[in-house]
């Protein structure tokens, strides 16, 4: 499957909504979207990835260039993300930097 990623923005939330397979062969497209968001000077990064099948390690980077892009003060969401990513996540320590969450809540990420 190939891999997509669409932004958009929510009243100071940026929203990445990936598709497919992330590896090296596209990271590239994620860390553009994620330096548009940056730009963009979000309160809070929303990952959607209900759709992302797999995650390599190419994409595990570029998912700590996008904490290091955003800044401390940035929260970083991850939303649906299947089993095996959130594992990648745990067993790397990455899951302390984010918050994990099963489904969208615009309630709970926008509002707060």
């Amino acid at each position: 499957m190939a891999f997509d990623a669409t932004l958009e923005r929510r009243d100071g939330v940026a929203i990445i909504t990936l598709s497919g397979e992330l590896d090296a062969s596209v990271q590239q497209v994620f860390r553009e979207q994620i330096e548009k968001a940056a730009a963009q000077n979000p309160q809070k990064l929303v990952l959607m990835m209900a759709s992302l099948d797999y995650m390599s390690s190419a994409g595990l980077r570029t998912l700590i260039f996008a904490r290091q892009k955003m800044g401390s003060d940035v929260e970083i969401y991850i939303v649906g993300a299947q089993e095996g990513i959130v594992e990648t996540l745990e067993m790397t320590g990455f899951s302390n930097s984010v918050i994990l969450l099963d489904e969208y809540d615009p309630a709970q990420i926008e509002n707060a």
